[in-house]
């Protein structure tokens, strides 16, 4: 079953994303190069809570 998370920026904190992932396949956290626009730059997006 997929489920939906947030993901956030590492350097700002700020939650810009959300996604689904399965978490039968994948039990670590993702962590994806997205756009954040409060830095204004691409930057490291990791899953949270």
């Amino acid at each position: 079953m997929r489920d939906i998370i947030t993901l956030a920026c590492s350097e700002c904190k700020m939650r810009n994303y959300t996604t689904t992932k399965n978490k039968k396949t994948m039990s670590d956290k993702l962590e994806l190069k997205k756009f954040c626009s409060t830095c204004r730059k691409h930057t490291p997006h990791k899953e949270t809570k």
